[in-house]
């Protein structure tokens, strides 16, 4: 292996460090709990070194957002995949993505609440993001209905999940009705 060879897969290395502590602190304290100075410790690297890495905070947001959506994506498409007939797949579905919401609180906010620098629904779009919601695509496109674009529908169905996903984590919501608004949006929304 060459010395630049080395030094990329250590430079890598250390990245992967940095937003798995970012990641760990975020879910443990907020995200108001992490902050360059904090990381720099407990990475044991000084604050040049993650400079070095990422601009700043909105930086390392988005890739912790960048990874949650390539997570999400997997567990959309684990649930769907194990599954048989549309009406089994897009409840898979939603149950799937709310409990990747609840599981994963801070990511979900990199994902969807805070700002990290990412542009969602245009050309230049990560590839995590878009893959995330083709993952919602794939499912819900054979339910949308006649004469309703696909990807419309996912939005709205996207919609629905995420005003679920953040009231129920906000305690707006009863927990004890949380599977009744599963079947209720699968039922209303999605053409079975």
């Amino acid at each position: 292996m060459s010395v630049q060879e080395r030094k990329q897969r250590e430079r890598a290395e250390r990245e992967r460090l940095i937003v798995a502590t970012a990641r760990e602190l975020a879910e443990q304290q907020g995200w108001d709990a992490v902050t360059t100075r904090r990381l720099a410790e407990r990475i044991e690297y000084s604050q040049p070194v993650l400079y070095s890495h990422f601009r700043g905070k909105r930086e390392i947001i988005g890739a912790v957002a960048l990874q949650g959506a390539t997570e999400m994506a997997a567990a959309v498409r684990a649930a769907t995949f194990a599954e048989h007939g549309p009406r089994a797949k897009v409840t898979a579905l939603a149950r799937a993505y709310l409990d990747f919401a609840e599981r994963n609180p801070a990511v979900y906010d990199a994902l969807f609440q805070l700002d990290g620098g990412l542009p969602y629904a245009q050309q230049d779009t990560p590839e995590p993001l878009k893959d995330a919601f083709a993952a919602l695509l794939e499912c819900l496109a054979e339910v949308a209905g006649d004469g309703v674009r696909p990807g419309l529908f996912t939005e709205v169905f996207w919609a629905s999940l995420h005003g679920l996903a953040t009231l129920t984590r906000t305690r707006r919501l009863l927990p004890e009705d949380a599977e009744q608004r599963v079947e209720l949006l699968v039922d209303r929304l999605a053409v079975l």
